[in-house]
């Protein structure tokens, strides 16, 4: 149920609510606004306990220099990109094929199928920490790049089937009649009608998938051990027990982490709103 609409002659409601939402916009960028001015902080300062106010003697490139410098955050941000690119394409792949063939195809069990794609959407992953481990174990995969690749896939292409799945189905029909007429194969229907139509539905799921991905921490503990093959996010858990007193430089590399997520989203702002509103103006 969406909230009622502020009426305009309510002036007193309206500055309230601006208020409220302003005071709620500082609650949620005060951590973020905290981490970066650490970021900029000298070791004089963090040693002086000078963690909240305004940097005595900021600098500017020191520590994120030092970052790549002293600490293996380059090799840490080159394995989540190793790891995060290859998920992200596969997932779009596989919830495109699995999304086009629910929504147009029925066969049977194809409600059963989707009932297998949605309900892994609620299986808490923590509880698979065990069989994953052991079952990457015995395929020899544990500790490689492979491992974590196979396991986001398998786990992202769920919630990405229902989205894609729910995206071609808003699509018009007339579309499928017609090329159905024509003797258009279902291969060509995907490639040269569906696909040229999801893009803003594929630019979505790509910034949710990538940041999913990236941002990741449990598995990338659980399934990998040395820093060869471990991505940024448990890259740096190491950096803090390795660097306990520098948070600046641990600040830092956190700014230079959260990097890729947000740039990706910038860029694709346009086409990732297209993407979440399809289909809400559709009657």
């Amino acid at each position: 149920m969406y909230p009622r609409p502020i009426p305009e002659s309510a002036a007193l409601h309206r500055r309230l609510y601006m208020a409220i939402l302003g005071l709620a916009l500082l609650a949620w960028l005060l951590p973020l606004i905290a981490v970066t001015m650490t970021s900029f902080r000298s070791t004089q300062d963090i040693m002086s306990g000078n963690y909240w106010g305004w940097p005595v003697a900021p600098t500017l490139i020191g520590n994120y220099a030092q970052v790549f410098a002293q600490t293996p955050m380059a090799r840490f941000f080159a394995n989540s990109l190793v790891i995060t690119i290859p998920s992200v394409v596969l997932v779009l792949v596989l919830s495109t094929l699995n999304g086009f063939v629910l929504s147009r195809y029925r066969f049977r069990g194809a409600t059963l199928l989707f009932a297998v794609f949605v309900g892994g959407n609620f299986l808490p992953h923590q509880i698979l920490m065990i069989p994953v481990r052991d079952l990457m174990v015995k395929a020899g995969l544990y500790d490689t790049f492979y491992a974590l690749i196979l396991f986001h896939v398998a786990f992202q292409t769920g919630f990405a089937t229902l989205f894609m799945r729910n995206f071609i189905a808003s699509l018009p029909g007339e579309l499928f009649d017609a090329a159905r007429a024509e003797g258009v194969s279902p291969p060509k229907v995907l490639w040269y009608i569906v696909v040229p139509l999801l893009r803003p539905a594929l630019a979505a799921l790509a910034v949710l998938t990538f940041t999913f991905i990236w941002n990741d921490y449990f598995w990338a503990v659980v399934l990998t051990q040395s820093d060869s093959v471990k991505p940024v996010t448990a890259g740096l858990a190491n950096l803090k027990g390795e660097w306990l007193s520098a948070w600046n430089v641990v600040a830092a590399a956190t700014m230079i982490a959260a990097i890729p997520p947000v740039a990706m989203f910038f860029l694709m702002q346009r086409h990732f709103i297209a993407g979440l509103t399809a289909g809400a103006v559709k009657g």
